[in-house]
């Protein structure tokens, strides 16, 4: 992603050297994305339905969590917006004050969701098209060399080869130069480290210090494998589970399922969670499982000297809100905003670690809403959870939203309103009180209001496609450009 967004936006003001090794295999188990993937493809010109093609990608309208606030219970957090502000005033405070269904039943995204049904935003003359948006599930397998092939199509070089030493400038310390496993030398000015958990330039050769965040988001492990489908359906949406140590992902791909089970080891040995997972499958395993170890948290800097880290030589968190390729294309965009044509100044990586810690920090704590807002007593896991004191940070959050149904506004960072609002009123955490701007309305006119917006979704959606007839044209359409 790193190399493909240099070359595609910077072009000829840099000599961009890319290093993979065949060798080293990817933290790829089938990747669910947020709707920001969608400018980052755009934005370099790619056609949307080759990609999807290449990637055996499906589109994703939100996220499905089921068992989180109890077990029972579940909602969808969508990629789009509840009802319609009135004058100023949040959707919610009107649903809260009439106390009609369910969150859910206005907003387009869930209700298509629920369907199994898609359309593009705008694609069928809809009048609801700019309350809803879309991400992608697809094969990280294939999304790397996608990308690679696309870089070394611009024009940049590519070395396959593995870093086995790095030199350093005696005079400041900075890395000089990268030696491969055949002696080659690669010399630069600026070294980003996309090298995973093994952070082999910021962690290895800075030593860059670790903020530990396990304390609050426990689970270290996952054991991942795909699947087949049972069914014809292919569903819109990546799915999370409650499970006793932790939670399950399902992912629908073109081809395949991908599965898996993030847990704490502190609560769950690797061989019962590889049995509980295994007794879930659609269908058959179609590979061995893998195991994953990882940390939650981030590095204190994410650019030190002449080095930057993206991903998982950066930071970890998760995948719960399927935030990890976020994290790397925000890190990208910023890098590119303030990428040093003519030298390296001390107040660009001061600003780029300032944005790089305020998105991981504002991630943190909606996750870490996921756990502590639940009602769940049924598994020393979930009790840990529950009870346990969270940032400040978070807390305050959760008080102004009890007292008041609002939502802290800021001006950076990912989730905004219409996510917390999702979580919270998903996992049962209601407030006392309500704008009092929404009790302005006639009660009767409102409810009517409330009425013929839900009709209006029903018939959006029984006039979209299935799916996995939309991803069928999308098909045909890729194999017409090539």
């Amino acid at each position: 992603m790193a190399a493909a967004a240099l070359q595609g936006h910077l072009g000829r003001l840099v000599e961009l050297t890319l290093i993979e090794s065949q060798d080293i295999g990817i933290v790829g188990v089938g990747e669910a994305t947020l709707p920001h993937i969608r400018d980052f493809i755009q934005g370099l010109g790619i056609d949307e339905a080759e990609f999807m093609a290449a990637t055996q990608a499906t589109f994703k309208l939100g996220i499905k969590f089921v068992g989180f606030g109890a077990a029972g219970e579940s909602y969808i957090h969508p990629f789009g917006t509840f009802g319609k502000d009135i004058a100023g005033v949040g959707f919610h405070h009107y649903w809260l004050r009439a106390g009609r269904g369910a969150i859910g039943d206005y907003s387009l995204a869930v209700a298509a969701a629920h369907a199994d049904r898609f359309s593009i935003p705008g694609s069928n003359g809809s009048t609801l098209a700019s309350t809803y948006g879309y991400a992608y599930q697809f094969d990280a397998t294939r999304f790397g060399p996608f990308l690679r092939d696309w870089t070394a199509g611009k024009g940049a070089t590519r070395i396959e080869g593995r870093v086995v030493d790095v030199e350093r400038n005696p005079l400041d310390g900075s890395v000089s130069a990268l030696v491969l496993e055949n002696g080659d030398r690669v010399e630069g000015e600026l070294f980003i480290d996309c090298s995973g958990f093994r952070s082999l330039l910021l962690g290895g050769v800075y030593d860059e210090a670790w903020e530990d965040w396990s304390r609050w988001l426990p689970c270290d492990r996952a054991v991942a494998v795909p699947c087949g489908y049972a069914t014809d359906t292919i569903e819109p949406l990546t799915t999370a589970i409650a499970m006793p140590a932790g939670w399950r992902w399902r992912i629908p791909l073109q081809s395949r399922v991908g599965n898996g089970y993030v847990y704490s080891s502190a609560h769950l040995g690797d061989d019962e969670a590889q049995a509980a997972l295994m007794a879930q499958l659609d269908q058959p395993a179609q590979a061995e499982p893998r195991l994953l170890r990882f940390r939650a948290g981030r590095r204190r800097r994410s650019w030190v000297g002449n080095v930057v880290a993206l991903g998982l030589s950066s930071g970890f968190l998760e995948p719960l809100e399927s935030t990890s390729i976020y994290l790397a294309q925000v890190a990208i965009a910023r890098l590119i905003e303030l990428f040093p044509v003519d030298g390296i100044r001390e107040a660009d990586r001061v600003e780029f670690n300032r944005a790089i810690d305020l998105e991981y920090d504002r991630v943190r704590d909606f996750l870490i809403l996921h756990y502590n807002a639940t009602r769940r007593t049924d598994s020393p896991f979930w009790n840990d959870v529950r009870t346990m004191d969270v940032p400040p940070s978070l807390s305050d959050k959760v008080k102004y939203w009890k007292a008041t149904a609002r939502v802290a506004h800021y001006e950076e960072g990912l989730f905004l309103e219409p996510s917390w609002v999702a979580v919270y009123l998903g996992q049962g955490v209601i407030p006392d009180h309500y704008d009092a701007r929404a009790d302005i309305p006639d009660g009767t006119a409102l409810a009517r209001a409330l009425d013929n917006l839900r009709d209006e979704i029903g018939r959006e959606v029984a006039a979209m496609p299935s799916h996995r007839a939309l991803l069928a044209r999308q098909s045909v359409r890729a194999a017409g450009n090539r």
